[in-house]
């Protein structure tokens, strides 16, 4: 592809930032070129990327990285320090809560004033009115000045702007964190169907979103390009990154009661049909690719049935047990195993680990020990596709702990049928009752 073909292309920007320990010596600067008051903080450091039409982007990396730098770059709000920038179309971005509107004016007068900065006629603008409304859905406040609007309200209505500017270019950064459920669902529907024909850049520090929306994404580390190159692959060397750094994500679960082990009591039928879930299993893979300190290492991870028997296929819906054997190195004081079940995309889907089940006990491991652990489980039944089985080992607690070994794609499933009719997994269910009430 020729550069031609770029609808964006980054092209070796980089961005310096004068910092001044005093006011005074801004004024200093002015008169004395000769000398330096000021130090230097690079934002950004040879940044250089191309994004052709079609194609949707995320932009990961952990605060202070440059991402947001490199968006008002984008949309020339900022001057790169060296590098150029090339576009071809119209750019609309969602960058800071509230940019574009005066607080002083109401809903309507912001919607003119706003979608006139990206360039629109008064003519465009009114052709494009009722559905900037309808979509925006905020009511009667529509009438009110956006200083008495809430956060929520605030992007509810800057959404519908850019989502009716009719740009090539569409920039989000997060903020749909501050939107409610259903409309993050609308906004989400909308941008998966404007990346067939434009170009999407999404910021986000959640990498699951990220897999699931972008086809590809750029890690950007303290102002240097990190990797680009697509979504999932990306995403896993962030995370691998965080990990290496004793940097988790991971929120304390809820212990929760345990309820009696119950089958599907649609399955003996659904298993006599076309509909059964079966799942290929492609058996465990030591080689694949795999991150951390090596003081614990796995050696083997299986699926057998309630008997224990090794499964190379299973059924969705039935009673499994994921084993996973695991060779001690070196002392750990206290390991966590455990493992996330993504789908093709990389979106977790779900997963546990043995810290919670593990508090009241003294499971500390010495050197050349072997330990084996079993998660039984329900295995929820599984949309058509392929799957993948992420394994960890770790010594520590779930918010402060040392990454020994974290495989990506440990074990490939494939789905090659379901009867689960909607939603990412489909759950067992116990009973389903339908009652008809005669008058």
């Amino acid at each position: 592809m020729s550069c031609n073909d770029y609808i964006l292309s980054v092209d070796n920007i980089s961005k310096c930032f004068e910092i001044y320990d005093k006011p005074s010596y801004r004024l200093l600067q002015m008169f004395c070129k000769s000398k330096k008051f000021y130090k230097e903080y690079w934002a950004l450091n040879d940044i250089s990327f191309n994004v052709a039409r079609g194609e949707s982007v995320g932009i990961i990396g952990r605060n202070g990285a440059g991402k947001s730098t490199l968006l008002q770059i984008i949309c020339d709000t900022l001057t790169p320090t060296t590098g150029n920038i090339s576009i071809k179309g119209r750019v609309a971005a969602l960058l800071e809560l509230g940019a574009g509107f005066n607080p002083e004016f109401n809903g309507k007068d912001n919607v003119y004033l706003c979608a006139s900065l990206y360039g629109m006629s008064k003519e465009e603008i009114d052709k494009e009115y009722n559905n900037i409304i309808n979509f925006a859905d905020i009511g009667e406040f529509i009438d009110q000045p956006v200083k008495t609007y809430s956060s929520g309200m605030y992007v509810r209505l800057a959404f519908a702007v850019i989502a009716h500017v009719n740009a090539d270019i569409l920039i989000i950064d997060e903020a749909l964190a501050v939107g409610d459920a259903l409309f993050t669902q609308k906004c989400m529907r909308f941008l998966r169907e404007f990346k067939k024909t434009g170009v999407l850049l999404f910021v986000s520090h959640d990498t699951s979103a990220v897999t699931n929306l972008c086809d590809k994404a750029v890690w950007l580390n303290c102002g240097k390009l990190e990797s680009f190159g697509l979504a999932k692959d990306v995403s896993e060397q962030y995370m691998a990154h965080l990990y290496q750094s004793k940097i988790s994500n991971k929120k304390e679960k809820n212990i929760i009661n345990k309820n009696k082990l119950f089958k599907d009591f649609r399955l003996d039928y659904i298993n006599h049909t076309n509909l059964r879930n079966d799942i290929k299993i492609i058996q465990f893979d030591e080689n694949q690719k795999s991150f951390g300190q090596n003081g614990a290492v796995f050696t083997d991870i299986y699926i057998t049935d309630k008997n224990n028997n090794p499964l190379s296929w299973f059924v969705g819906g039935e009673f499994v047990k994921l084993k996973m054997e695991v060779e001690i190195k070196s002392f750990l004081n206290n390991p966590i195993v455990g493992f996330t079940i993504k789908d093709r995309l990389g979106q977790p889907i779900f997963g546990d680990n043995t810290y919670l089940s593990t508090l009241d006990k003294n499971i500390s491991c010495n050197e050349n020990n072997k330990i084996l652990v079993e998660f039984c489980f329900v295995m929820p039944i599984l949309m058509n596709g392929d799957y993948s089985l992420s394994a960890a080992i770790a010594d520590g607690d779930q918010d402060n702990h040392v990454q020994h070994q974290w495989i990506n794609d440990a074990i490939t499933f494939k789905s090659m049928a379901t009867s689960a009719s909607t939603g990412l997994i489909g759950i067992p269910m116990s009973d389903i009752k339908f009652t008809i009430e005669e008058n």
